[in-house]
């Protein structure tokens, strides 16, 4: 308790409430459970939970549903803030190194915790490799642009290699078997399994402290398992689903969410236009607080280009 009270002065952890708290007040620890099994580790997942939501575990009446919500409304309560305060937490907000000064001072620090950040662009453009360089940089001192957190990383298309985790600590002169150690990592083979992970996912941050989450790639799965138009609204209806939980994840544990996209053709360019656009439509960009574009450029280099964000210009 000590430990996570000095974490939380110093600005690198946030204060979730482990969902075992509930126990103390008036809860019961087989109820307690059945919560944890359905994916609600947290007491501010409990909160920030619809009714429906609390219902649809396994043993939980309506009626335990409302006395669930009651108490966790009592420990996290939802109320209006200052501008002032909120501006004050903004500030010592963890940045999260991309590895690159120029890319840092693009996105005005780097990558942001706290929220969901996404990548998308062509193959070949720097993507997996950026997600593998933040894997390592987010164990980092936070003097040196690190979460000094542990890193997780969920794969849907194969390409999460640790071998080039090694040669990324190699370069950032950090052991190696212990930067092996920190990142957790889970395949993924269809979207439904994606979004089971999650609840394993919030299990572990609930134990231990993490200040990074990549999906590489989060829309691949979705793409193939929803084909066609008349699979399109409920592709999209999942796809939110996911996103939602991914942001819930990221404000109640305070790590960086980073995703990545792939993209198609794009009909309707023009000379003007792009000739590609990310897929997942308006769900993945409102659900994403920063997109990033990433392209070829000359030779080796790479050009990222910032689309949305609500403090960088474009």
């Amino acid at each position: 308790m000590e430990e996570t009270e000095e974490a939380e002065e110093e600005g690198i952890a946030s204060a979730f409430i482990h969902i075992t708290e509930l126990e103390n007040h008036g809860i019961a620890r087989a109820d307690v459970n059945k919560l944890a099994h359905a994916g609600f580790c947290t007491v501010q997942s409990v909160a920030h939970a619809t009714l429906k939501k609390l219902c649809e575990c396994k043993g939980i009446s309506e009626n335990k549903a409302l006395k669930l919500r009651e108490v966790a409304y009592k420990l996290v309560p939802s109320t209006f803030t200052t501008a002032a305060v909120e501006l004050q937490t903004r500030e010592n907000m963890v940045m999260l190194s991309t590895g690159s000064a120029e890319l840092d001072r693009l996105l005005e620090g780097g990558i942001e915790t706290g929220s969901l950040t996404e990548l998308y662009g062509e193959f070949r453009t720097g993507k997996t490799q950026l997600c593998h360089t933040l894997c390592v940089t987010c164990q980092l001192p936070l003097e040196s642009g690190g979460g000094e957190g542990k890193a997780m990383y969920i794969d849907t298309e194969g390409t999460f290699r640790p071998q080039r985790l090694v040669a990324i600590a190699e370069r950032f002169g950090v052991n190696a078997e212990m930067v092996l150690e920190n990142v957790v990592f889970a395949r993924a083979h269809n979207s439904e399994q994606q979004y089971e992970l999650l609840k394993q996912a919030c299990a572990l941050m609930s134990e231990d402290r993490f200040s990074l989450l990549i999906v590489d790639s989060a829309t691949a799965l979705y793409r193939t398992d929803y084909m066609g138009r008349g699979e399109l609204s409920e592709r999209q209806m999942q796809l939110a689903q996911f996103l939602r939980q991914l942001t819930r994840m990221a404000s109640e544990f305070g790590i960086a969410v980073v995703l990545t996209n792939q993209v198609v053709a794009n009909p309707d360019g023009m000379a003007m236009k792009e000739a590609t656009k990310p897929i997942g439509g308006n769900i993945i960009a409102h659900a994403s607080h920063t997109r990033l574009q990433l392209r070829k450029g000359r030779g080796e280099n790479r050009v990222c280009k910032v689309i949305d964000s609500p403090s960088i210009a474009e």
